[in-house]
C-alpha cells in the first residue's frame, strides 16, 4: 500500500516527528545537491553521514555494502613488520615447487590443482611468516582450515623448510607405501601434518565457526586456556556457494567470536567459470557478512590503483568499478590494453578523460597483476585489522587473479581448475618472471626439476626463524602424551544392568540415565559434552538441564519462565550441554571439534551427540566422514530409532536406514541395543576403546528407541556377545524331542516381537525358536570380513558369528525394525538357511502395531515367516502358512 502521493509506508512513519520543520530542511537540503551536483554526489554525501553515524556509535542500521575500494586505505596500512625481499624469493619458490609436483605427478595420471594456490600465493605466505601460531609456543596454537585445492603450496612451504623430502613431492597423490602425500588435508593420511579435512566444500568454514565457539566454551568450563588460539579458514569465492559456508555467519557474530577470521580468496572464478557472471561476488558477500553482525575488511587493489583513485575527481571510476560484473572484469586480465580503454574507460566521459592521464604500461599492471591478495603490505594489513578486531569474527575478502604468474595460458581462464600442467617452456617463462635461479641445463631430462635455494640459505634460515618466533610449524597435527581417562566408576552401568523390574523404560531412557550418571564422575564427569540440536526434552534429557547447565557465553540474562519448576531452563557460561537449536549440521560441527580436541588442544572430550534418527546419516552424512577423517571420538546417538516406533510421525520421522549407511563408513562401530543392560555394556566398551590405554581412532553410532518397556537383568556372561554383536538371549524349551527348531536374530526393539512370536510359536505350532540379541549387525560382519581377509593370507579364522551359531538347529529368520539389507550384511556367513524381515518401504504415520503390521515385522508375521522357512524344509505342513495367516488375520 502506497499513500496517496505514491510514497511507500517506512517504519519511521511510526515514529513521532518532534521537528518536522528540521527534517523539511534535511529533505530540502538532499534534494538541492541532487540537483545541482548530481545524484552521485547526493548518495556520496548520505553514505559519508551513515559511515559517521556508525563511527560515533549512533544506533542505526549498518551499511551493507561499501565501495568496490580497499578497506584499508594504503596511507592508513601499518609497517610491515618482516623483510619483503626475503619474503617475495620464499613465495617464489613455493609457487614454482607447488606448480612442480602437480606437473610432475601427470606422469602417473594423478593430476592435482594448480591455479588456486597461484591465486592464493600470499594469503599463506604473509599469514605463515606473521600471524599463524605453532602448537610448539605456549597455548594450544591458531587452527589453520586451509583451503584443499591450495594444498600443493602447503607441501611446497613444508618442502623449502625441511619437513617433506623431494621424494614425498612426487608420491603427491599416492600412498607409496606411507610416504605419499594425500591430495587434500587428511588427518587420517598425513596425521602429523594435517588437522582438517577441508576439500568437501562448505564444511570448512562450517567447522571452523564451530571450533573458535568450541575454543571458548573450553576457556569458559576451565578447562584449557585457549586465549591465544586464532581460528583461520581459507575460503574460495565459489565455495560459498555451498549453504554450509554461510549457515553459522549469525552463530559466530552472536558469540562475538572474535577469535576466527575468514580468509575469502576472491578470484572470481568457481571450478568451471565465474562465480557471478553477471554480478560482484565481493560486494554481495560483504553485505551477507556485514548483514550477520561481522567485520568485513575488503582488500581489492594493489598499490598501482593509488594512482588511479587520486586522479578519479568526480567518482567515476568508483561508479564504474561498482557496475562491471565480475565475468567482465575477468576478461580484462586476459584482453590487451586498447580492449580495456575502449570497453572499461570508454563508457562515460569522465573515465575516457582520466585514461588519457595514463599510460599503457600502468593500465596493464593495474589489470593484469595489480591485486590486493597478491601484495604482502596489503595483506598484512588485513591480517592485522583482523586479529585486533574485538566483539566480532572477521571476514578478509581478498581480491586475486586464479592462475596468477602461472601464465598467459592459465591467469583467469575457465579452464584453469583442470589444467594440470605447464610446458616446459611455460615452465621456463615463469622462472623468469619469479627470477628464480634454475638453469636450462635442469630441464634437460624433459622433467621440470623442484628448486630449493639450500637448507643453509637466507630464505630458509629466514622461514625458520620467523616460525620459531611463532611457535613452531605450521600446519601441524599433535597428539599430546596425555594419560588414558579411567574408566568411571563400576556403580553407573550398575544400575542399568540390574534391570527396571516391573517399571517400563525406553533405551532412550536409560542411555540418557547412564550418561547423566557418568557425568557425575569425579575424575572424568567434566569430560562429557552433551550436544543435541533442540528437543532435548524429547529425549528425556531436561533433567540435565538445571544440574549440567546449558552453555552460553553471557550466561544467563533474563529470568526463566519455568524457574519455579524442579527442570527449568538454566543457561550459564560454564554450562556443559552444547544445545544447538535447530540445526544438525551444526551439532555435528559441535561433535567434530569437541571429539578431536585431544589432539587439538591436548584436552580428552568426550562428546555425545542425541538426535533424531533420522534426522543424523541421512542429513549430515558428509560430516561424519569428516570425523572419521578428522580421527574424532565420541558417541553419536539416533534416538527415537527405527522405522516403525515413532508413532504418527510419518515418512519423514521413519528411520530404516541409518545403519545401512553408517556401515560403509570404517570409523563407526554401529550398535543397536535392544535392552539397557546393553547399552551400559556397549557404553562402556566404548569408554575403553576410544580413550583407554590402546586408544583407537573410531567413533560409536548407537541407535535408541522411546519405546517403553520393562528392562530385564543383564544374563550372566553375555558382555562379550554384547561387544562382539551376537548372544543368545533366550532358548526355547521343546514340547517334544523331535519339535521343529529355528533361530530368531532381532535388533533393538525388534527383540520383543521376537519374544512374542517365540510363544506363539510354541503354543500355537509346537515350534522351537531361540532368541538372539544381535545388538551389532555391522560388527558381526566387520569381525566376518577380518576372517576372510585372514583366509587370503592363508590363516584359518572363524567369524564370530559363525561360531556363534554353529550347531544352532534349524534355519535363521532375522529381523529389525530396519531395512532387511541391514541384517542381511552377515548372511553369506550363517551356515544355516537364512531369511529376514524388515521395513523396507516408506515410513507411514500411524500406531506402531499397524506400522509393524504393514511392514510385517511383527510378532504374528515373524510366526508365518518362521512357518514358511520350516516347510521349505519338509518340518511342518505346507498348509500352516495359510492356517497361520487367517488365524492371525494377515
Amino acid at each position: 500500500m502506497t499513500d496517496p502521493v505514491g510514497k511507500l509506508p517506512s517504519e519511521l512513519d511510526q515514529l513521532p516527528d518532534r521537528d518536522p520543520e528540521e527534517t523539511a530542511e534535511w529533505a530540502a537540503s538532499l534534494d538541492a545537491v541532487t540537483k545541482a551536483a548530481g545524484p552521485h554526489r547526493a548518495a556520496y554525501l548520505m553514505r559519508r553521514s551513515l559511515q559517521h553515524a556508525e563511527g560515533a556509535g549512533l544506533a542505526l542500521p549498518k551499511l551493507l555494502e561499501t565501495d568496490y575500494v580497499n578497506t584499508i586505505p594504503t596511507a592508513a596500512e601499518p609497517a610491515f613488520d618482516g623483510d619483503l625481499e626475503m619474503e617475495s624469493k620464499i613465495t617464489a619458490w613455493n609457487r614454482w615447487n607447488a606448480a612442480a609436483m602437480v606437473t610432475r605427478g601427470a606422469r602417473y595420471g594423478v593430476g592435482g590443482h594448480i591455479a588456486t594456490f597461484a591465486s592464493a600465493a600470499w594469503l599463506y605466505e604473509t599469514g605463515f611468516n606473521h600471524f599463524f601460531r605453532g602448537k610448539e609456543g605456549d597455548g594450544s596454537g591458531d587452527q589453520l582450515y586451509i583451503q584443499g585445492h591450495a594444498s600443493p603450496g602447503i607441501y611446497a612451504r613444508a618442502f623449502l623448510d625441511g619437513r617433506l623430502s623431494e621424494q614425498q613431492l612426487d608420491n603427491f597423490r599416492q600412498e607409496a607405501g606411507g610416504e605419499g602425500l594425500p591430495s587434500y588435508p587428511h588427518p587420517r593420511r598425513l596425521p602429523w601434518l594435517w588437522e582438517f579435512p577441508t576439500v568437501s566444500m562448505g564444511l570448512g568454514p562450517l567447522s571452523a565457526i564451530y571450533q573458535a565457539r568450541f575454543n571458548r566454551y573450553l576457556a569458559n568450563r576451565s578447562i584449557k586456556d585457549t586465549a591465544n588460539s586464532h581460528v583461520w579458514a581459507f575460503l574460495g569465492d565459489g565455495e560459498m556457494d555451498e549453504p554450509e559456508s554461510t549457515a553459522a555467519l549469525a552463530l559466530a557474530a552472536r558469540e562475538q567470536l572474535d577469535n576466527l577470521t575468514f580468509v575469502i580468496n576472491c578470484n572470481l572464478q568457481r571450478l568451471d567459470g565465474p562465480v557471478r557472471a553477471n554480478f560482484r561476488v565481493v560486494q554481495e558477500l560483504e553485505a551477507q557478512f556485514r548483514g550477520a553482525g561481522w567485520n568485513v575488511v575488503k582488500t581489492l587493489w594493489g598499490n598501482a590503483w593509488d594512482e588511479l583513485f587520486q586522479l578519479d575527481t568526480t567518482g567515476a571510476l568508483l561508479r564504474r568499478l561498482r557496475e562491471v560484473p565480475d565475468a567482465q572484469f575477468q576478461t580484462y586480465a586476459t584482453r590487451d590494453v586498447a580492449y580495456i580503454r575502449d570497453h572499461f574507460f570508454g563508457t562515460e566521459p569522465a573515465l575516457a578523460e582520466l585514461a588519457k592521464l595514463l599510460t599503457d604500461a600502468k593500465i596493464a599492471e593495474c589489470f593484469y597483476t595489480s591485486r590486493g591478495g597478491h601484495e604482502a603490505r596489503k595483506v598484512y594489513a588485513a591480517y592485522k585489522a583482523a586479529v585486533e578486531h574485538k566483539g566480532a569474527p572477521t571476514v578478509i575478502l581478498a581480491q586475486t587473479v586464479k592462475g596468477y604468474t602461472l601464465g598467459k595460458g592459465f591467469e583467469s581462464k575457465n579452464a584453469n581448475h583442470q589444467m594440470k600442467k605447464l610446458s616446459i617452456d611455460e615452465f621456463k617463462g615463469m622462472r623468469e618472471l619469479l627470477g628464480l635461479p634454475i638453469p636450462d641445463s635442469a630441464f634437460e631430462d624433459g622433467l621440470v626439476p623442484y628448486g630449493h635455494p639450500g637448507a643453509d640459505s637466507p630464505e630458509v634460515r629466514y622461514l625458520q626463524e620467523r616460525r620459531a618466533a611463532l611457535g613452531g610449524p605450521a600446519p601441524a597435527r599433535r597428539i599430546h602424551a596425555s594419560a588414558p581417562l579411567p574408566q568411571p566408576e563400576e556403580r553407573a552401568f550398575k544400575a542399568l544392568y540390574k534391570g527396571s523390574g516391573k517399571q517400563e523404560m525406553a533405551t532412550t531412557m536409560a542411555f540418557v540415565r547412564l550418561v547423566k550418571d557418568l557425568m557425575r564422575d569425579k575424575e572424568t564427569g567434566k569430560r562429557w559434552v552433551p550436544i543435541v540440536p533442540d528437543e532435548a526434552r524429547t529425549f528425556g534429557m531436561e533433567s540435565l538441564f538445571p544440574s549440567a547447565g546449558i552453555y552460553s557465553p553471557l550466561g544467563q540474562t533474563y529470568d526463566p519462565v519455568d524457574r519455579d519448576q524442579l527442570m527449568y531452563y538454566k543457561e550459564a557460561k560454564d554450562g556443559q550441554i552444547l544445545n544447538e537449536g535447530i540445526t544438525e549440521a551444526g551439532a555435528m560441527a559441535d561433535f567434530i571439534a569437541a571429539s578431536t580436541s585431544y589432539a587439538t588442544h591436548g584436552e580428552t572430550m568426550i562428546p555425545f551427540y542425541i538426535f533424531y534418527s533420522m534426522f543424523g546419516w541421512q542429513r549430515t552424512g558428509d560430516q561424519m566422514w569428516q570425523l572419521a577423517d578428522q580421527l574424532g571420538k565420541g558417541f553419536i546417538v539416533g534416538a527415537t530409532a527405527g522405522r516403525t516406533t515413532l508413532t504418527g510421525e510419518g515418512l519423514q520421522h521413519a528411520d530404516g536406514h541409518s545403519h545401512l549407511i553408517a556401515a560403509t563408513n570404517p570409523a563407526s562401530l554401529n550398535y543397536d541395543p535392544a535392552f539397557a543392560y546393553e547399552v551400559a555394556v556397549i557404553v562402556k566398551d566404548g569408554l575403553r576403546r576410544m580413550y583407554g590405554p590402546d586408544a583407537e581412532d573410531v567413533f560409536y553410532y548407537l541407535t535408541v528407541y522411546n519405546e517403553p518397556k520393562p528392562q530385564p537383568a543383564m544374563p550372566e556372561g553375555v558382555e562379550e556377545g554384547i561387544v562382539k554383536g551376537l548372544y543368545r538371549f533366550k532358548e526355547g524349551t521343546p514340547a517334544k524331542a523331535d519339535a521343529p527348531r529355528l533361530q530368531l536374530l532381532a535388533s533393538g526393539t525388534a527383540i520383543h516381537w521376537a519374544l512374542e512370536a517365540q510363544e506363539l510359536l510354541a503354543a500355537d505350532w509346537g515350534v522351537t525358536a531361540d532368541v538372539w540379541s544381535a545388538t551389532s549387525w555391522g560388527e558381526l560382519r566387520r569381525d566376518a570380513l577380518e576372517a576372510d581377509e585372514a583366509l587370503l593370507r592363508g590363516e584359518v579364522q572363524v567369524p564370530y558369528v559363525t561360531q556363534a551359531l554353529s550347531g544352532a538347529p534349524g534355519p535363521v529368520l532375522a529381523v529389525s525394525d530396519w531395512m532387511r539389507q541391514v541384517p542381511d550384511q552377515i548372511s553369506q556367513w550363517v551356515e544355516q538357511d537364512w531369511s529376514s524381515l524388515g521395513t523396507d518401504g516408506f515410513g507411514l504415520s500411524d500406531t506402531r502395531a499397524a506400522a509393524r503390521r504393514h511392514f510385517g515385522v511383527d510378532a504374528q508375521s515373524i510366526v508365518v515367516a518362521s512357518l514358511a522357512q520350516l516347510v521349505k524344509r519338509g518340518e511342518v505342513p505346507a498348509s500352516a502358512v495359510k492356517e497361520a495367516r487367517e488365524r492371525y488375520g494377515l
